[in-house]
C-alpha cells in the first residue's frame, strides 16, 4: 500500500491550493492552518519552489482516534501538500490507511477507509 496519493495538475499553483482549500470544505471538513514553506525556508536563506502544507480536520474523526489512542495525535491533523517540482504541481496527502501500520494492535474501524476516501476525493476534485 502507498503512503501517498499523489496526483499531478495543469492548473497554477495558487489555483491548485484555492481549490484544495474550497473540497475540504465540501468535505464538511475545517482548513485549520496553511504553512507556507517556500516563504518560511526562504526567510531563512534556503531557495524551494513553491509548496505549501494545508492541515484540516473534522472534529468527531480527531475525538474518535485520540480515543482509540492518544499517540494517533502525532499523525494528525490531515495535510495536504500542494507543491512544484520540475516545473509540475503537485497535489498529495498521506493516506490514512497506512495507520494500522504504525497501530497494529488497535480497531480503528472504517475510519481510516472513510477519510482515505475523502482524501482522495479532494485531491481528484482539486486537479
Amino acid at each position: 500500500m502507498n503512503f501517498d496519493y499523489t496526483k499531478t495538475t495543469s492548473k497554477s499553483f495558487d489555483s491548485a491550493v484555492k481549490s484544495v482549500e474550497d473540497e475540504i470544505t465540501k468535505t464538511g471538513m475545517r482548513v485549520l492552518h496553511i504553512h507556507d514553506l517556500q516563504k518560511n525556508l526562504t526567510e531563512k536563506g534556503f531557495k524551494r519552489e513553491p509548496f505549501k502544507i494545508i492541515e484540516f480536520c473534522n472534529a468527531k474523526y480527531a475525538n474518535d482516534f485520540l480515543n482509540a489512542d492518544i499517540k494517533i495525535g502525532l499523525c494528525m491533523p490531515c495535510k495536504i501538500n500542494v507543491y512544484i517540482k520540475d516545473g509540475q504541481t503537485f497535489i498529495s496527502g498521506m493516506r490514512p490507511t497506512v495507520l494500522s501500520q504504525f497501530f497494529p494492535n488497535i480497531n480503528l474501524g472504517d475510519m481510516p477507509k472513510e477519510i482515505d476516501e475523502k482524501i482522495q476525493n479532494i485531491i481528484n476534485n482539486s486537479q
